[in-house]
């Protein structure tokens, strides 16, 4: 599987370091306050999971699942897993594992809004802002990358490579 990356653009310390520290900037910024994290599954379960074991607070954690249809970032989005937890009064940090276009994000943060939590952030291990067509506020962000595609650290291809320890970009085929 490695021999089929190009290149790695975070290795396991890197990416080991700027989770700790995301989860030091989470633990002051929401102290004495009702966290729950909703990690967006598939691709950011490494994520959340590596991050929520380092937030130094009591906190909840649940899961939902989104599919996009139709031809480009634009087509219809739906939720395939819903929480499990009434999230009305709490307060909400998003886990994604990257940040694209904005379209189903923005989907993802007006759906949970409707649910009146008493904040609503969103912390994503990659921004890709190159390919931003609608610009939403990222609290947190692990890294910006280049306009590559890259797998790895939960981000797969196919399904294949999520379970690669480092980011990286796939050789063409």
């Amino acid at each position: 599987m490695a021999d089929e990356v190009l290149e790695i653009l975070f290795d396991e310390q890197q990416i080991r370091a700027r989770v700790a520290d995301l989860a030091r900037e989470i633990t002051k910024e929401y102290a004495g306050r009702r966290l729950v994290l909703v990690s967006i599954l598939r691709g950011s379960v490494f994520f959340a999971t590596d991050l929520a074991r380092q937030i130094e607070l009591p906190l909840s954690m649940d899961f939902l699942s989104i599919s996009s249809y139709g031809e480009d970032s634009e087509g219809v989005v739906r939720i395939t897993k819903d929480l499990e937890e009434n999230i009305a009064g709490k307060d909400v940090l998003v886990i994604e594992d990257i940040i694209d276009t904005g379209f189903t994000l923005k989907y993802l943060l007006r759906t949970l809004a409707s649910r009146n939590p008493k904040s609503l952030e969103v912390c994503a291990l990659l921004d890709r802002r190159a390919r931003r067509i609608i610009e939403i506020e990222l609290k947190y962000i692990g890294f910006e990358i280049p306009d590559k595609f890259v797998v790895g650290y939960g981000l797969d291809y196919r399904q294949r490579y999520r379970n690669l320890p480092y980011i990286g970009v796939l050789k063409p085929d």
